[in-house]
């Protein structure tokens, strides 16, 4: 008779590999769902905080937000070639009223022509003024799975064309997304960085978004958190005034 005693021994090896696998997995989402990681800002170094927001976070008073040490705002405009975020014209009014350095991010599609994603970016601008370079999200979640050729092509197209009309811009991605995207491509853009620890040395950042889990005076709920890479003079001398 056959020993399959060899066999068996495998099998079980690779289940239970495969079953801790999924438990280390799933403990580390609930850490970091229950536990978010926390990041300790130097106020002293990095004294300019500002916030992006979207029609995700509801309804928002931004006196209290201003109040709250908040000194600028990204507000989502935008996405792909037709999506407009239902809370932009809200958030645009509330954000300018209470004084705040205004922008606005556009959530940037990777199957989608870049040309088409800059038209509608800039038709949901029409006849506001805004004071930061409009920022473009560029992000492996929530995309499909596209080549790094055909990404880096359309964003070049989407920078393009705004360009063509005199804006800045400005790239948001993450550390996975500026070693794909950003690093051999895109380096002469300033940086919106996210990392939920400092960004290492070699990384030149504008704006670097530290939490998504932070609370904010005037805001329900969780918020997204950032600073500006140096002090208020910089901070000054980097803002614009862009009519569109």
């Amino acid at each position: 008779m056959k020993n399959n005693r060899p066999r068996r021994h495998i099998i079980i090896v690779t289940v239970a590999v495969v079953l801790l696998a999924l438990l280390c997995a799933g403990g580390i989402y609930v850490y970091r769902v229950v536990f978010p990681p926390i990041v300790h800002i130097d106020h002293e170094q990095f004294p300019i905080t500002g916030i992006d927001i979207s029609a995700h976070n509801g309804t928002i008073d931004f006196a209290r937000v201003a109040a709250d040490s908040v000194k600028f705002v990204y507000i989502k405009a935008s996405e792909g070639a037709s999506f407009h975020d239902s809370a932009f014209e809200t958030n645009y009014r509330g954000s300018t009223a209470a004084g705040m350095a205004t922008g606005a991010y556009h959530f940037f599609r990777f199957d989608v022509n870049g040309t088409l994603q800059a038209m509608n970016l800039l038709g949901c601008l029409k006849g506001k003024t805004l004071q930061l370079p409009l920022a473009i999200d560029v992000e492996e979640h929530g995309n499909p799975e596209t080549s790094t050729m055909s990404v880096v092509t359309r964003l070049q197209e989407m920078i393009d064309y705004i360009e063509e009309f005199g804006y800045p811009v400005i790239i948001y991605t993450n550390i996975n997304g500026y070693h794909r995207f950003c690093k051999a491509y895109f380096e002469n853009y300033p940086l919106w960085i996210c990392r939920f620890a400092h960004p290492s040395d070699d990384i030149d950042w504008t704006i670097w978004q530290y939490s998504h889990w932070s609370e904010v005076d005037g805001i329900s709920g969780e918020t997204d958190l950032n600073v500006f890479c140096s002090k208020q003079d910089d901070f000054n001398q980097w803002l614009g005034s862009y009519t569109f």
